[in-house]
């Protein structure tokens, strides 16, 4: 066994563990960071494949900026555990089902179309445009084969994105009643005399008279 298979089930032993413990943690921040761990594996199970692009892409957006968001959204969150744990045995035949049938499908999918053990060849130099032999690039490859053949998917996919920006935007930007926000604008146009009511007030107040107590029925005989 070489170094490279040596490394390939490393990661995978350690992305298997971390995709496990993600499902069975009892604490969702710990969920989190199992997940940042399996991330960060199958992109060294990425690099181990030449596909430095995805790994790349795999570590800046999901670990750099989507699972740190979740991170961040988890713990300002007030779970409840022991809510989420009522009516589980009740949903339990449902998720199995489910997990049975997903299974069945990565089962076929692997003994069906991955029968190669071999890893692709890829050369160390191509012929560029200009007739020219230059050092083979992965991401250059993809880049031109993304907006090649595969240009107007490329397109729907970058207009759904903006349609869900757009959405959440307008989402999050609607008027609420229980909101407590405060217009910057009124803020800035304020006044002191909107803020402040001066009142005059005698220097002086003469003191109240004190009421005359009743006489004991006792001390009058």
């Amino acid at each position: 066994m070489d170094v490279q298979t040596g490394f390939f089930y490393l990661f995978s032993i350690v992305l298997l563990f971390a995709a496990f413990r993600v499902v069975t943690s009892r604490n969702p921040v710990h969920a989190v960071l199992f997940l940042m761990l399996a991330f960060s594996q199958a992109s060294g199970i990425w690099l181990l494949l030449k596909a430095e692009f995805l790994a790349i892409v795999l570590v800046l957006v999901y670990l750099g900026a989507v699972m740190v968001l979740f991170l961040f959204v988890v713990m300002m969150l007030d779970i409840n555990i022991d809510g989420l744990r009522q009516g589980f045995w009740k949903h339990f035949p449902i998720a199995l089902a489910v997990g049975a049938l997903i299974s069945l499908e990565m089962a076929v999918v692997l003994f069906g179309g991955f029968r190669e053990s071999r890893a692709p060849v890829i050369p160390e130099t191509v012929l560029s445009a200009a007739g020219e032999m230059v050092q083979y690039s992965n991401t250059k490859a993809l880049g031109t084969l993304l907006y090649t053949e595969y240009l107007y998917p490329l397109e729907i996919a970058a207009v759904i994105l903006l349609v869900a920006m757009i959405a959440a935007i307008a989402l999050t930007l609607r008027s609420r009643k229980d909101s407590k926000a405060i217009n910057p604008a009124l803020q800035v146009r304020v006044r002191a005399s909107d803020r402040l009511t001066m009142v005059s007030l005698a220097p002086t107040r003469e003191a109240p008279a004190p009421a005359e107590a009743p006489a004991d029925e006792e001390t009058t005989k």
